[in-house]
């Protein structure tokens, strides 16, 4: 199969922290969209968004969520900003085995910025569209990139992530209960 260059529309949501004040309703904003029914409840933890926190410093670092990764990362360095110690996964943005950032709080399932995909498509995410202080600007660009093979869609992304949590046997087992119901 051979595999040329195609042209994607690409969206990014790019951080200003100097603009961000903490006040965290990119959080409520993100979660209330993606509650079912849709509004119907603003839990911070089902947010795809989150924001790293040192109030008596004034730290304000809105961190969106990125792929899910089976592995534990390798790299874990420590950073101090302005005299307080950071580590790595603070400004992580992977739904990973070792922490629970990013995992629907219920199910454990990884959660993934979906930049608010709908039908009929909305103008910008809604972190950025309740964002009072411009700290998340929305952009599209086209980019040239090479077509590969087609990507993992959510289910199977939940079914990986749950086989890494609970096993294939035991994912199996309940598969086959729930079957059964």
């Amino acid at each position: 199969m051979v595999m040329g260059k195609i042209t994607k529309i690409r969206k990014y949501i790019t951080i200003n922290a100097n603009n961000c004040i903490g006040c965290r309703a990119c959080e409520l904003a993100c979660s209330a969209f993606h509650a079912r029914p849709r509004y119907s409840s603003a839990n911070p933890k089902r947010a795809r968004i989150r924001i790293v926190r040192d109030p008596l410093k004034d730290i304000y670092l809105p961190v969106y969520a990125g792929e899910y990764t089976a592995a534990e990362c390798a790299g874990m360095n420590k950073y101090v900003i302005d005299g307080k110690e950071y580590s790595t996964c603070d400004f992580c943005r992977a739904s990973c085995p070792s922490r629970d950032s990013f995992k629907e709080p219920d199910s454990g399932l990884p959660l993934k910025c979906d930049m608010c995909e709908d039908n009929p498509p909305l103008a910008r995410p809604k972190c950025v569209e309740w964002c009072p202080n411009e700290a998340l600007i929305y952009e599209e660009r086209e980019e040239e990139v090479e077509e590969g093979a087609p990507q993992l869609g959510e289910v199977e992304i939940g079914v990986e992530a749950m086989i890494d949590k609970y096993g294939l046997q035991k994912f199996l087992e309940t598969v086959a209960k729930m079957a059964k119901l």
